[in-house]
């Protein structure tokens, strides 16, 4: 089998079942697994899958700049935006993370909703700004410009006093064996502690991010309160996802 070949199939396997183990493909096509972990780092190295112990998961189409992701799954972050607007209540602490779906939760706020945002990222603090019941509070930090969030240990400090309702998660990476996962170190560290202060953790994720991984893990998912899923997603991902001992629910 030409090696062109082989990474289509590896491909393949990886859009229908969710990942590929290199010992099983170096047996199913009888060559060595040396050449599968090749072909693996070869189409990591193109970001096609991400890489793991014994094997592959499908990359993260989310990964690209916030100017990217800004045309992506525009109608399906609108609606987990209206969702995750809708589990905000009066008098409540909510963390909103970065990103283009919590962009979209400050849109779609209640006018008249009186509540504490927290966010570390400067273009959401504006959307919420719009809002004149909300109490915003920015955490500072180094900013990272590829997500346009804040970023660092000075932000970490800060984050570790908080004590929050809710946390609006947003991640790169929703897999039930990989968990819930982001591009970035840093990103992922500050996730990690916004998630640490919050009674109720909340993932929004848009279908491109389902059964897929990026390369610095989060959390698990059973960790969190819930995944909201687009209303299309099919019946076998969410199972995928269930199974994972987490609630699933699918946008209205």
């Amino acid at each position: 089998m030409l090696t062109a070949q082989r990474k289509k199939l590896i491909l393949s396997r990886l859009a229908r079942d969710g990942q590929v183990v290199a010992r099983e493909l170096a047996t199913e096509w009888d060559v060595s697994e040396d050449t599968i972990r090749r072909d693996l780092r070869e189409l990591a190295a193109a970001g096609r899958l991400q890489r793991v112990h014994g094997g592959a998961l499908p990359a993260s189409l989310a990964d690209g700049d916030l100017h990217v992701r800004e045309s992506v799954s525009v109608r399906e972050k609108a609606a987990l935006g209206r969702t995750g607007a809708a589990m905000i209540r009066s008098g409540q602490v909510v963390i909103l993370d970065g990103g283009t779906t919590a962009i979209q939760v400050a849109r779609h706020l209640a006018p008249h909703l009186e509540a504490t945002l927290i966010t570390h990222s400067p273009n959401v603090a504006v959307e919420l700004a719009a809002h004149p019941g909300i109490e915003i509070v920015v955490l500072g930090g180094t900013l990272f410009r590829h997500s346009m969030v804040n970023v660092g240990a000075a932000l970490i400090e800060s984050a570790s006093r908080l004590r929050a309702d809710l946390y609006f998660m947003g991640v790169t990476g929703v897999h039930p064996k990989a968990g819930l996962s982001t591009g970035d170190a840093e990103e992922a560290a500050v996730k990690r502690v916004l998630h640490e202060r919050s009674a109720e953790t909340i993932v929004l994720a848009s279908s491109e991010k389902l059964l897929a991984a990026s390369a610095f893990v989060v959390t698990s998912l059973s960790d969190v309160a819930a995944v909201i899923v687009p209303a299309g997603t099919s019946s076998r991902t969410i199972g995928s996802i269930r199974a994972s001992g987490v609630k699933v629910e699918r946008t209205r």
